[in-house]
């Protein structure tokens, strides 16, 4: 019964709240969800298809509400963990936290446990650890993860705490100095973030209670809080676990998917395709990214609430900055959801524009004349006005943005914003270098949650198919268009996904890495990733290929030798040249290796 608890709270957790107002401003519907937050009236716009789509979400939070105040009344004696109504908090101890915890048993261990594991049981030092990133990343199931491990001993020692909103830095004191005369030694804290003090008295654990021996594991989903209490409050006092990032090979382990298909379309969350991690069965209807509409809800509940949150509970409000008059207006959540999706909207617009003025659709128009397949077999992309279809494309698509856009985000909201969205590991920037007439290092931004920016791409190019411009074209030249940017969208995502992992993985520190991870831009073509090892002054270079087979043209520009010469003339002698794609790996003709694109990441580690 305590479990199902746990768990309703949790779905109630991810519903919309309040209410949807209906407003008639010259004789047209216009509609609002509202809600009472702090005492103020939060009211965001709604277009007519959002209403209808968060009217039952509503509803079902309201019966889900009332289910879960029967079950607490109801709630048997017995089915109560031991007595701890002393305690002000949510707290539980003795044999009441295995029952807690029963639910984790089966779950596969992620990456960072040994870090948790290790501070925990290590010396004692004026040191909590951290433990935060977005929700569905597993958090809460590496306490439970931790409490099934323990030796008895160390289990009469522990007590598990789940904070609420409403509670204050006082009632948790009271709690830890209640707990310490109990011969409590370990505190795992659960959504400490809830506390709205809490940011701004974090010192209070380090510096008073963690130096007396006393071992704390912090989690929360509010990251960016966290962020602001270990860069101050705990600066130098905290063992710091992010969990919001899940690479490929971490993710597959987990659940057990190798498909890097199916990590670019669900990835991101622990919960992904078929499978759940804390949940084995839910399926595809339940997972975090598996449309545009999930996507936006999960960054409503779990991005945009943690900024908001963060920037409200910490130093009364100081680190809004600029964004104060958007929170003040009820809009930075539309602004942060903005960002995101111009963010998304930009890099569909690149996939378009490469995919109708690159090599790429002439090459497909081309295998599709010779299909051996008949029904595949056809000569409609060499009849397709290519140029015009990518103008009417990009204008239909800057049409939208513009009807879209319901305030104004100036560049100081977007560059605060997009900080705070990197300190919440959600993007990144992967370097440029360009070896042209000038050279000179660029960036460009991406997604670390892969579904997240899939979903939301997708959604896009099936928006602009619907539009009339195009739908005025045969429906198999639709469809074929639309697969063709699917595609693109893929295999730009898997580039992006290879050199990011590679980079975290090589160059873990700020300073001191012994490599450099990047892409090469000549004034044709590029080399997709390139690792430069600055002691050995030698490097390897890559191209990305998102195929299921190898192709000579794949890795033209690896044996070109104006390009070569031009790369090694700066970075020194190339030890490898390397074509990733989901084929099988085999090595090529002219020194060029193929190498399966999941092995790599399997491999990846630092040497």
């Amino acid at each position: 019964m305590v479990e199902s608890i746990e768990e309703l709270e949790k779905r109630i957790e991810t519903l919309p709240r309040g209410t949807i107002v209906t407003k008639n401003i010259d004789g047209k519907p216009y509609f609002y969800q509202q809600y009472k937050e702090n005492k103020k009236t939060v009211s965001n716009f709604l277009t007519n298809d959002e209403a209808e789509k968060m009217r039952p979400l509503i509803e079902e939070r309201r019966e889900l509400q009332k289910k879960l105040r029967a079950m607490k009344k109801n709630l048997p004696a017995a089915a109560k963990p031991d007595d701890n109504t002393s305690f002000i908090m949510n707290a539980i101890t003795g044999p009441g936290l295995l029952e807690m915890a029963e639910t984790a048993k089966d779950f596969k261990k992620r990456d960072c446990y040994e870090k948790i594991s290790s501070y925990l049981y290590g010396k004692p030092a004026d040191k909590v650890c951290l433990v935060y990133g977005l929700r569905r990343t597993g958090k809460t199931t590496l306490l439970k993860q931790l409490i099934l491990d323990m030796k008895e001993e160390d289990r009469k020692q522990t007590i598990y705490i789940k904070a609420r909103v409403g509670e204050t830095i006082t009632d948790l004191n009271k709690d830890i100095k209640l707990a310490r005369e109990k011969g409590i030694k370990f505190f795992l804290i659960d959504e400490i973030t809830l506390i709205e003090d809490f940011i701004d008295n974090a010192a209070l654990l380090s510096d008073v209670y963690a130096v007396q021996g006393l071992k704390f594991v912090l989690s929360g989903t509010d990251s960016l809080g966290f962020y602001f209490a270990e860069s101050e409050e705990l600066y130098d006092r905290t063992v710091t676990v992010h969990t919001t990032f899940i690479p490929y090979k971490e993710h597959a382990r987990l659940l057990g998917i190798t498909s890097i298909d199916e990590y670019i379309r669900y990835g991101g969350t622990l919960k992904a395709g078929e499978l759940d991690f804390e949940d084995a069965e839910l399926n595809v209807e339940e997972a975090s990214f598996r449309d545009d509409e999930t996507a936006r809800r999960y960054i409503d509940t779990a991005i945009c609430k943690n900024i908001q949150h963060s920037l409200k509970c910490y130093q009364k409000g100081r680190y809004f900055r600029h964004l104060r008059e958007l929170y003040d207006a009820n809009e930075l959540t539309n602004a942060i959801n903005r960002i995101i999706e111009d963010e998304n909207h930009d890099f569909t617009i690149k996939v378009i524009t490469d995919l109708f003025e690159s090599h790429d659709l002439g090459s497909t128009a081309q295998l599709l004349r010779k299909a051996r397949d008949e029904d595949k077999r056809t000569d409609i992309l060499d009849e397709i006005d290519k140029s015009q279809i990518l103008e009417t494309l990009k204008k239909i698509l800057e049409i939208k943005e513009k009807d879209n856009q319901t305030i104004g985000i100036t560049d100081s909201h977007v560059e605060e914003i997009k900080q705070y969205l990197k300190r919440l590991d959600l993007i990144d920037d992967l370097d440029i270098e360009t070896l042209t007439g000038s050279e000179g290092k660029l960036n460009y931004t991406i997604f670390t949650q892969p579904g997240m920016r899939f979903c939301q791409a997708q959604a896009l190019v099936y928006s602009l198919m619907k539009d009339e411009q195009i739908k005025n074209l045969q429906e198999r030249e639709i469809n074929l268009i639309t697969e063709k940017i699917i595609e693109g969208v893929l295999g730009h995502m898997l580039e992006d996904i290879v050199i990011y992992e590679t980079k975290r993985v090589l160059m873990p520190n700020r300073h001191e890495n012994k490599k450099q991870v990047f892409q090469i831009r000549f004034e044709a073509g590029e080399f997709d990733m390139v690792i430069y090892d600055n002691q050995t002054n030698t490097c390897e270079i890559y191209e990305i290929k998102h195929s299921l087979e190898a192709v000579p043209f794949q890795y033209r520009h690896l044996i070109n030798e104006d390009k070569i010469e031009l790369t090694e003339k700066r970075f020194g002698k190339i030890t490898k040249k390397c074509v990733l794609y989901r084929g099988e790996t085999m090595q090529s003709e002219n020194d060029v290796m193929y190498k399966n694109v999941e092995e790599y990441l399997n491999e990846l580690v630092v040497n």
